[in-house]
């Protein structure tokens, strides 16, 4: 069996299993990032989104890293960190109310959320008024710090990451006016493909071959 090459680069938020073997030399963090402004302590998956998502555009944006916490990292025009917001996510805000409750049902698998949403946006079951409510107000927060920041920077994009980054979009374009709509995109990888960009691997190398023999040769 052949061993896979260790990465080039890895970066990690909270402690590692201990069974990983990785180099500590090619950790990177958030202050490895070409990114002023950062504060101290900010989490290197916000830090590899902002960055590569600013990089792409040379502009203002806004990256929503929908996970267990539904993170709002603002990137201003000239590529610096300028603030953020954070609130819970959608399995958290819904576990939470099944937790905090004693009427309400325990919430859905995180398979069946995709097909909740796209039913009815005032169900009538209680399972999926859950669902229909958090994600809604999510969707809302987030088309809502897109308008301030319009208003403020102008040209800004919203882009959409995490893995509950594709169940938001849909949402988001909807609550959203048309204008705005077209300032919305999802790329779920971009923390991952920020790495790749910060530390890309080592071109190939060449295939060039000299001259063949000549006539009569071998």
């Amino acid at each position: 069996m052949v061993e896979a090459a260790p990465p080039r680069a890895w970066a990690a938020v909270g402690p590692l299993a201990a069974d990983l073997r990785l180099d500590p030399a090619t950790r990177v963090s958030s202050h490895d990032l070409p990114l002023s402004g950062l504060p101290q302590g900010l989490g290197v998956d916000r830090a590899l989104a902002g960055w590569l998502a600013w990089r792409q555009r040379n502009a203002a944006v806004l990256v929503a890293d929908a996970g267990t916490v539904l993170s709002l990292t603002r990137i201003d025009r000239r590529g610096r960190f300028a603030g953020g917001r954070l609130m819970a996510g959608l399995s958290l805000q819904l576990r939470a109310m099944a937790a905090g409750t004693a009427a309400l049902p325990e919430p859905p698998a995180p398979a069946a959320l995709a097909g909740l949403l796209t039913g009815p946006a005032w169900p009538a079951a209680t399972g999926a008024a859950m669902v229909a409510g958090v994600a809604h107000g999510l969707a809302a927060a987030l088309v809502q710090a897109l308008r301030e920041l319009s208003a403020a920077e102008g040209d800004t994009r919203l882009v959409l990451s995490g893995g509950d980054g594709a169940l938001l979009l849909p949402l988001c374009l909807a609550a959203a006016a048309a204008d705005q709509a077209a300032a919305i995109e999802l790329q779920p990888d971009l923390a991952l493909r920020a790495l790749v960009a910060l530390r890309p691997p080592p071109p190939a190398p060449s295939r060039c071959s000299g001259p063949g023999p000549g006539p009569g040769g071998e």
